[in-house]
C-alpha cells in the first residue's frame, strides 16, 4: 500500500494549516491542487472523500482524514518520532489534546463572533461562552510560552498559531502583544518557512491556470 500522503489543498485558504503541519512530520506528500474557480472540491471524485466538498483532506494509507485539527492530531500521532503530540501515558498529553480542540471548538467560533458582529450570543449555551471569555484564556495560556507547553512545539501550536495568524490578518482577533509574541515565534520554525514559500509558489501556479 503506498505510504505516500495525498494532500487535497488550495492556498488561497485559511486552511494551509495542514500544509505547515506536513512539513513538520517531514512526511512524503503529494499535493493535489483543487482550483475553487472550476469548483474542483465539488467533483463527485472528491465528495466521495469529503462530503461537504471543503478542504483540506488527506488520505494515508487508505484511511482518509478530514478537519484540520483532526488531521493536524492524526499526523502527529502517525509520525511519533517528530516529537509533535506527547505520547499516550505522557502527562502533557492532556492539556495537549486540551488546547488543540479548544483552539477547534471555541477560539474559531469566536473569530467568527467577531468578524460577523454576531453580538445576540447566549453566553450560557454557546459552549465557549463568548469572544472575551475565550481570548482571556488563551492570553492567560501564552502569557509564560513560548509554546501551548512551554518549551515543546507540538500540533496544537501548528493550529492554533495559524488560527491566530488569520484572526490577525482579518482583523477578528485583538493584536494583543502575547498574541504577536506567539504567532511570530511559532513562524519562524524551518517548517512554516517552507510551507510559505511553498504556498507562494502554488498560488502562482493557480494564477497562471486561471
Amino acid at each position: 500500500m503506498n505510504e505516500a500522503i495525498k494532500f487535497y489543498h488550495n492556498p488561497i485558504s485559511r486552511r494551509a494549516t495542514v500544509h505547515w503541519m506536513l512539513e513538520e512530520v517531514e512526511a512524503e506528500y503529494e499535493v493535489i491542487l483543487l482550483d475553487f474557480k472550476k469548483k474542483e472540491h465539488k467533483t463527485p471524485h472528491y465528495l466521495v472523500l469529503n462530503p461537504m466538498g471543503k478542504i483540506p483532506t488527506i488520505t494515508h494509507k487508505g484511511s482518509v482524514i478530514s478537519e484540520a485539527a483532526a488531521i493536524c492530531a492524526y499526523l502527529a500521532d502517525a509520525f511519533p518520532q517528530n516529537k509533535l503530540s506527547p505520547p499516550i501515558g505522557d502527562s502533557m498529553r492532556a492539556p495537549y489534546l486540551r488546547w488543540l480542540f479548544f483552539s477547534a471548538t471555541c477560539f474559531e467560533p469566536a473569530l467568527l463572533d467577531k468578524m460577523f458582529s454576531r453580538t445576540e450570543i447566549d453566553k450560557g449555551s454557546s459552549g465557549y461562552g463568548n469572544y472575551d471569555d475565550v481570548m482571556a484564556a488563551l492570553e492567560n495560556l501564552l502569557r509564560e510560552g513560548p509554546y501551548i507547553l512551554g518549551n515543546h512545539f507540538t500540533a496544537a501550536d501548528v493550529y492554533l498559531a495559524s488560527q491566530m495568524s488569520w484572526g490577525m490578518m482579518t482583523k477578528s482577533l485583538d493584536a494583543r502583544p502575547a498574541f504577536q509574541k506567539y504567532v511570530n515565534v511559532c513562524k519562524e520554525r524551518p517548517a512554516f518557512q517552507r510551507f510559505s514559500l511553498q504556498s507562494q509558489e502554488m498560488i502562482t501556479k493557480l494564477m497562471g491556470s486561471a
